[in-house]
């Protein structure tokens, strides 16, 4: 089994970002995520309607670290320590050496690559350092900037669940991108 211990969020850097844990003063900048319509249209969640529901996710993502369940990082742009967006193993299932990766950005930074830079870090990461086998991200088909992100940093589509979820009163479907570790690979 993976052992996860997520009392520290080490920090994370790219050419043009820094990857840090989650403070309580991140509240309002994940609040604003959570409550754009924009952000929140291919993420199967309520949008987000009280300005302390960011701290309550704050709070939750640091609950479900200490648990070994999740890590989350802020991504900022080098230079700003301030919330541009989150990302992260959502989920991580120990007993499978595998995790879900989830991230949201601000739209003003959306098409700039950053978030493929984000997702290249964190999965160096789970890989080096968590130990982790295999990462996973489902998107819905029509988010295509999403799937980009996946196909640039070497995810591959694996799945496809018809009518999977209903979000907004509609079925949507689900493809499941997944990335295996190259550590352990022969040759």
């Amino acid at each position: 089994m993976l052992q996860t211990d997520f009392a520290r969020v080490p920090r994370l850097q790219t050419a043009r970002l820094v990857l840090r844990g989650l403070f309580d003063d991140d509240a309002p900048e994940v609040f604003l995520l959570r409550s754009s319509p924009l952000v929140m249209r291919y993420i199967p969640k309520p949008l987000e309607v009280r300005p302390e529901e960011g701290l309550r996710m704050v709070e939750e993502f640091r609950s479900a670290q200490a648990q070994g369940e999740s890590i989350m990082w802020a991504i900022t742009i080098k230079g700003s320590d301030k919330l541009a967006g989150y990302i992260g193993f959502w989920r991580i299932l120990q007993e499978h050496h595998r995790a879900e990766i989830g991230y949201a950005l601000h739209p003003d930074l959306w098409g700039q690559g950053l978030m493929t830079e984000a997702v290249a870090a964190v999965v160096d990461h789970g890989f080096r350092r968590i130990g982790l086998n295999s990462v996973e991200a489902r998107v819905t088909p029509d988010n295509t900037a999403s799937i980009h992100v996946l196909k640039a940093t070497g995810f591959v589509q694996e799945g496809h669940f018809k009518e999977h979820l209903l979000v907004n009163g509609v079925f949507t479907d689900t493809l499941v991108y997944t990335l295996h570790t190259p550590l352990h690979r022969p040759g």
